[in-house]
């Protein structure tokens, strides 16, 4: 059985990072065992978003569009001024 790996967005692995320094610096100050469980989540969350980096399959087509916007704005621009 192959595994398959789903892409996750950038805005994913930002929240596994600041939720896991917000468990660090001030959740673990008020209770060390809710401290550690918000760590060991968002450490999970951070290590399936470097999962989906490396592992996910990249469609050139089907991000080719959202990689390269500031093209579109250029081509654009150019069929303006012609």
């Amino acid at each position: 059985m192959k595994m398959r790996f789903a892409h996750l967005s950038a805005g994913f692995m930002l929240t596994s990072i600041i939720g896991f320094l917000i468990s660090i610096y001030f959740v673990m100050k008020y209770s060390e065992t809710w401290g550690f469980t918000f760590c060991l989540f968002f450490a999970i969350m951070f290590v399936a978003s470097i999962i989906s980096m490396t592992h996910a399959p990249f469609r050139e087509k089907e991000f080719q569009e959202e990689l390269a916007v500031h093209e579109k704005i250029a081509k654009r621009n150019w069929k303006k001024k012609t």
